[in-house]
């Protein structure tokens, strides 16, 4: 990204440490190198928080971001308690992303398609999931298939991102229900996931700068379609 006139001289070098600290941790991950992965898990979502407040980008993405962070760091122990403690920092997160995406209309044709994986999905998890984790895990996955769903008012781009963060804990979702796994299967999730974060930052930040910027009126108020 070029910075715009105005932008902090951080946002360069903030979006150079994401992408540096991803590769790493991405890295250590194909290396089975566990201590790299611990050190490098928490920087991610920060160092991505940090690059868009510095672009100034909206609160809700900051706090959905920071959700994303707090999530990952209790994800890292193996605890059931500190699991459910994870999920519901996630749960909070797609909350500030559905309130950032607004009332814009999105083509129901692709509501359908995401309810139709989603009950597909939870079904044919469900014989497998622990007992007390059904019902979070349930809630929690309707929540996320409509962010995914909803992202698409920030256009194609968010819209991918979205998927990918749903892609990325429906593979979580097979190792807690001991479902077949991808080779590499940590790569995976953590390479979508920290990709779906960052084309929903991108998305939010785009349509951000164009409603606040020089756009003309009936760009701010345009919704995009998907």
């Amino acid at each position: 990204m070029t910075p715009r006139t105005g932008v902090p001289r951080l946002v360069r070098p903030l979006i150079i440490a994401f992408l540096a600290v991803s590769a790493v941790h991405l890295a250590g991950l194909l290396a089975g190198l566990e201590a790299l992965h611990a050190a490098t898990k928490p920087l991610l979502m920060l160092l991505l928080a940090a690059y868009a407040a510095a672009c100034g980008g909206p609160r809700l993405l900051i706090a959905a971001l920071l959700c994303g962070w707090a999530g990952d760091v209790l994800l890292m122990p193996d605890a059931e308690p500190a699991f459910l403690a994870g999920m519901g920092f996630f749960a909070a997160g797609h909350v500030c992303y559905l309130v950032l995406f607004g009332r814009a209309p999105v083509r129901p044709v692709s509501g359908v398609v995401y309810a139709v994986v989603l009950v597909t999905f939870v079904a044919l998890l469900w014989p497998g999931l622990p007992d007390g984790l059904r019902i979070p895990l349930t809630g929690y996955s309707l929540l996320l298939t409509a962010m995914a769903w909803r992202a698409g008012v920030l256009g194609r781009r968010a819209a991918l991102g979205g998927a990918l963060f749903l892609f990325s804990d429906a593979l979580i979702a097979t190792g807690i229900a001991d479902r077949p796994q991808l080779p590499a299967h940590d790569f995976w999730i953590m390479l979508t996931y920290i990709a779906g974060q960052y084309l929903l930052t991108r998305g939010a930040l785009d349509l951000h700068t164009n409603a606040t910027g020089a756009a003309p009126e009936a760009y701010r108020e345009r919704r995009i379609r998907i």
